[in-house]
């Protein structure tokens, strides 16, 4: 299933979604004045105003609750539709959970469950139209800018799936299997640095496929952005010569050689 657009996840969308749904509640009850809604919120007393409102704040804590992590995590958390939406639905439900223990506590006729029962009737009959429409919204006005840079990233996991390593897919330069290790070799500045990770070349087959990041020997990746030429030696072995000064050339067996040289 498809992921949502990271615009959805940007601080933007975030102060959108976190002012925008308790501004609705609060005119959806106000405006709409149902004696169904306001008779639960007066608590006999004729507070429905005030009750309104402490709702609504709760609402808005729920909200900075959920959304500032999930927007503060939102390079690591690559969420498909149906993960947002059962996200979006636990908000409504804790959102109503603590709804009914205010009006539960504040007013004693009102045991916890039936206030539970009635709150999240409350939510469910109004919260759905600005999830909906405001999600929508910025899913269809906000290009998703984030998303080239995004799909530029390389995460590279271990063998338990532990993310370890995220660079840019243009800054690494080969990556070399050693035992039960791979070592990425990547630029930082004008630094070649190096990285051990617990995985195979298997392991990141794919990945390294997704990326541009081809096989070139047994126990090699190479980076073609880097490959300056291919060139052999004088033993008659290939080898990759990369872009970088000092960096150590590539072998390339003969079984990868027509692939590598026609991407240069």
């Amino acid at each position: 299933m498809s992921k949502i657009p990271s615009s959805i996840l940007s601080a933007n969308t975030l102060l959108i979604h976190v002012l925008a749904l308790p501004f609705f509640f609060l005119g959806f009850i106000l405006l709409y004045d149902s004696e169904w809604i306001t008779g639960f919120l007066s608590g006999g007393n004729d507070r429905t105003v005030f009750n309104a409102l402490m709702l609504t704040c709760i609402l808005l804590g729920i909200l900075c609750g959920s959304r500032i992590p999930m927007t503060a995590s939102r390079r690591n958390l690559h969420l498909n539709w149906w993960e947002y939406f059962l996200w979006s639905l636990s908000e409504v439900i804790v959102f109503s959970a603590f709804a009914a223990l205010y009006m539960a506590l504040v007013y004693g006729n009102y045991g916890y469950f039936p206030a539970l029962g009635r709150c999240l009737c409350i939510s469910f009959a109004i919260l759905p139209y600005p999830y909906l429409f405001f999600g929508v919204l910025i899913a269809l006005i906000r290009p998703d800018k984030m998303q080239e840079a995004e799909d530029d990233l390389v995460r590279f996991a271990d063998n338990t799936g532990r993310l370890k390593l995220v660079i840019a897919n243009d800054v690494i330069l080969y990556i070399l299997a050693q035992e039960n290790y791979v070592s990425i070799h990547y630029m930082e500045g004008e630094k070649e640095k190096e990285y051990s990770l617990r995985q195979s070349m298997r392991g990141i087959e794919e990945l390294m496929s997704k990326h541009g990041i081809v096989r070139c020997q047994r126990s090699y990746f190479v980076n073609p952005r880097h490959v300056t030429v291919l060139r052999k030696d004088k033993e008659g072995m290939i080898q990759a010569e990369l872009d970088v000064n000092g960096s150590r050339p590539v072998p390339v067996s003969p079984k990868y050689y027509e692939d590598l040289n026609k991407m240069l």
